[in-house]
């Protein structure tokens, strides 16, 4: 159950690091060599994007990383074949984050049945609000998978509590308004946001969308349990390469 694997990492470590990467991205060779690089690092848990065409929650650095994966040929396939080797490979948990097109054109039913077969613990789908995601949530159920829900700074306390009931495993606290990659103000407002998202729910917060270094992490110790790294690592990477991701993860705690 991903939430107690969570909890019992917690003992040990002040605060837990999820790592992000777009699969195919620049090639499904690289991306394995990244996965590998991020656990050897030391991360606790990892969201691996299927590439989209119009990705609304992420910023230039991971869109542009979705529009070459997609340019060079990845295909929902190949991901959740990619899913399944890193699950067999590492003893971490892998979650697949995407957009709901892609769960529509799939096959809600046959996603789920796919992210569990293949090993991983859930699934991160920002653009579907559990409103209109009652297939989605009980697919998940029968599979015994964890929905990721998302709170922001403009979410009012009763929407954190509803969202929140429909979450399991974690929330995935946005630390600001707009897209992935952005500048984020790690500051008091930023804290008493997080003070509103504990309120709302016992699950452990997830902390992303800016957090690029080791301040940042060690400003959300103590506030949030898990700092999630995306943009800042695939900014790495184009420079100076898989190995240079690896110093830059370890580093980070």
């Amino acid at each position: 159950m991903l939430e107690h694997y969570l909890r019992e990492r917690l003992k040990e470590k002040g605060i837990l690091l999820m790592t992000h990467i777009v699969l195919g991205y620049p090639n499904f060779e690289a991306s394995m060599e990244i996965v590998e690089s991020m656990v050897a690092a030391g991360v606790d848990l990892m969201e691996l994007q299927i590439p989209f065409s119009e990705p609304i929650a992420d910023g230039p650095v991971i869109l542009q990383a979705n529009q070459q994966a997609l340019a060079a040929g990845a295909t929902v396939r190949r991901c959740l074949d990619f899913g399944r080797e890193a699950a067999a490979r590492f003893d971490i948990p892998f979650l697949f984050m995407s957009y709901y097109n892609i769960l529509y054109k799939y096959g809600v039913g046959r996603f789920a049945a796919e992210i569990k077969d293949s090993g991983l613990q859930g699934a991160i789908v920002p653009d579907l609000p559990p409103e209109e995601g009652a297939e989605y949530l009980q697919a998940m159920q029968d599979h015994n998978l964890n929905p990721i829900f998302i709170f922001s700074p403009t979410t009012p306390p009763s929407r954190l509590e509803y969202l929140a009931s429909c979450a399991r495993g974690f929330v995935y606290c946005v630390a600001r308004k707009g897209v992935t990659g952005k500048e984020t103000n790690f500051s008091d407002q930023l804290e008493s946001y997080l003070t509103r998202c504990r309120r709302a729910t016992s699950l452990p917060l997830a902390v992303g969308f800016g957090v690029k270094d080791r301040q940042d992490v060690d400003f959300l110790r103590g506030k949030a349990d898990i700092a999630v790294i995306g943009s800042q690592t695939i900014r790495i990477f184009d420079q100076l390469g898989s190995a240079a991701v690896k110093d830059f993860i370890a580093g980070l705690r």
